[in-house]
C-alpha cells in the first residue's frame, strides 16, 4: 500500500511538472521574463538586498489585463507586502490560484474576483501600477509557487 502511495506521488509530480503556462498578460503573448533593469533581475533566485527572490517576473505593462494561464480555482487574495511603505500599497495586491496540480500566486494584480474558477484565457484581473512605485523597473506580474519552489520550469 505504501509502494502505492509513493508511486502515485510521483506521477503527480511528473504532471505537474510538464504544466506550462499560457499568456499571462495582453501584450506578451509569449510569457517574455523581465531580465535586468535598475531595480534587479527577475529570475528566480535573484539577489534581493540580503534576500533571494522566490519567483519568476513575466513582463506585463500597467494597466494590462492579466489572464488565466490554464483552468484555476481562485483560492483568495494574497498580498506580496506584510508591511508595506506608503508608497507599495499602490500594488500590495496579488491572487492565489490552483491549477493543473499547482498552487501558485500571481502578485501586482488587482483581481477582477477572489473565488470561483476561471477558465484558460480569461480575464483574472489588471496589473497594478508599478511605474509609480518603481520608477524605470520593467514592469511585471511576478509568479511564486506556493511551496516557494522555482517556477521557472512551467514557462
Amino acid at each position: 500500500m505504501r509502494m502505492r502511495r509513493v508511486l502515485v506521488l510521483l506521477a503527480v509530480l511528473c504532471v505537474s511538472e510538464a504544466v506550462r503556462f499560457g499568456q499571462l498578460c495582453a501584450g506578451n503573448p509569449t510569457n517574455t521574463r523581465r531580465t535586468s533593469d535598475r531595480h534587479g533581475q527577475g529570475h528566480y533566485g535573484a539577489g534581493r538586498g540580503g534576500r533571494t527572490h522566490e519567483g519568476l517576473d513575466i513582463v506585463c505593462d500597467d494597466g494590462s489585463a492579466v489572464y488565466a494561464p490554464f483552468d484555476v480555482s481562485l483560492q483568495g487574495g494574497h498580498s506580496p507586502y506584510r508591511s508595506p511603505s506608503n508608497k507599495q500599497v499602490a500594488i500590495n495586491q496579488g491572487i492565489r490560484l490552483r491549477g493543473e496540480g499547482l498552487c501558485f500566486s500571481l502578485f501586482y494584480v488587482r483581481p477582477d474576483r477572489v473565488s470561483g474558477s476561471v477558465r484558460r484565457g480569461e480575464r483574472l484581473g489588471t496589473l497594478l501600477p508599478m511605474q509609480s512605485v518603481y520608477p524605470g523597473i520593467t514592469s511585471h506580474i511576478h509568479v511564486q509557487m506556493c511551496d516557494r519552489s522555482d517556477p521557472t520550469p512551467h514557462f
